[in-house]
C-alpha cells in the first residue's frame, strides 16, 4: 500500500492562539481618537499630523469636555419644561427630536443619526420654557457635554466662529421642518411615504412604526397600511 505524504499545511487564522506570531496585532484606538474624528467632521476641520496646529488643538480642546455614555432605546436625554443643558454627539445610535402635548400626543421634528451634533438650538429650550424632548431611539453610545462650556469654548477659539456653527444646524432644521409642513398640505400620505423610502432608508429600517408615523403626519394604521401596499407594489 501507498503511504501519502500530505505538505504542512498552516493553520488557518482563526484556529491559531492569541500568542501565535503568525497573527499581526493591531492596537485598539482610544475612545476618544472616535471622539476626536466626530468633531472634525462636525466643525469641517481636516486633521493633520501635526498636533500643534491651532485647528487640531481646538479640536483636542472640545474633547476634555466631553464624556462617553452608552444608553437604552427609549431612554430619554433632554425633557420638556426642564433647560436643556447638553450637547451631544452620536457615536452610534439613532435619537429623535420631539415635542409632547399635555395629552400625550406626540410630535416628530426630526431624527439624529451616527456623526450628529445635538444640541439646544433655540434660546427657549435652554430655559424652564423648553418644550423640546430628546430621546434615544435605539440603544446608542454618545459623547455628552455641557452647552454652556461647549459654546465658550467655541467662542474663545474664533470671533464669529460660533454664530457660522449655530446657523448651520439651525437653517437645516428649519429647512426641513418647513418641507416637511409643505410636503402635508400638498402631497398625499401614499407620495410621502414613497418619499420617505426614498431619502431616508435607513430610518425606515431602524426607527419603530408609530415614530416614523408620527414624522410623516399620519396615524399608525394609516402608516401601516402604506407600508402593506408599498411591499405588495
Amino acid at each position: 500500500m501507498t503511504r501519502i505524504v500530505r505538505p504542512n499545511v498552516s493553520s488557518s487564522p482563526c484556529m491559531l492562539g492569541e500568542a501565535n506570531p503568525d497573527i499581526i496585532q493591531y492596537e485598539t484606538a482610544p475612545q476618544s481618537v472616535a471622539l476626536l474624528n466626530g468633531l472634525s467632521r462636525v466643525f469641517g476641520i481636516r486633521l493633520t499630523e501635526k498636533p500643534d496646529t491651532p485647528d487640531t488643538k481646538f479640536l483636542t480642546d472640545l474633547t476634555h469636555l466631553f464624556r462617553q455614555k452608552r444608553v437604552e432605546a427609549d431612554a430619554p436625554m433632554e425633557k420638556h419644561d426642564t433647560p436643556w443643558a447638553n450637547v451631544y454627539l452620536i457615536q452610534y445610535g439613532i435619537m429623535r427630536l420631539f415635542r409632547e402635548s399635555p395629552g400625550g400626543k406626540v410630535a416628530v421634528h426630526h431624527f439624529f443619526t451616527e456623526g450628529d451634533m445635538v444640541w439646544p438650538v433655540f434660546g427657549r429650550s435652554r430655559t424652564v420654557r423648553n418644550t423640546l424632548c430628546l430621546t434615544a431611539v435605539t440603544p446608542a453610545t454618545v459623547w455628552v457635554a455641557d452647552f454652556a462650556a461647549f459654546r465658550l469654548a467655541i467662542q474663545s477659539h474664533s470671533e464669529g466662529l460660533w454664530p457660522r456653527f449655530a446657523m448651520a444646524l439651525t437653517e437645516e432644521l428649519a429647512e426641513l421642518a418647513s418641507m416637511r409642513e409643505f410636503r402635508k398640505h400638498t402631497l398625499s400620505a401614499k407620495e410621502r411615504y414613497q418619499l420617505l423610502l426614498e431619502e431616508y432608508p435607513e430610518l425606515v429600517r431602524r426607527v419603530p412604526d408609530n415614530q416614523l408615523a408620527s414624522w410623516l403626519g399620519v396615524v399608525p394604521a394609516t402608516f401601516s397600511r402604506l407600508k402593506t401596499g408599498a411591499l405588495k407594489d
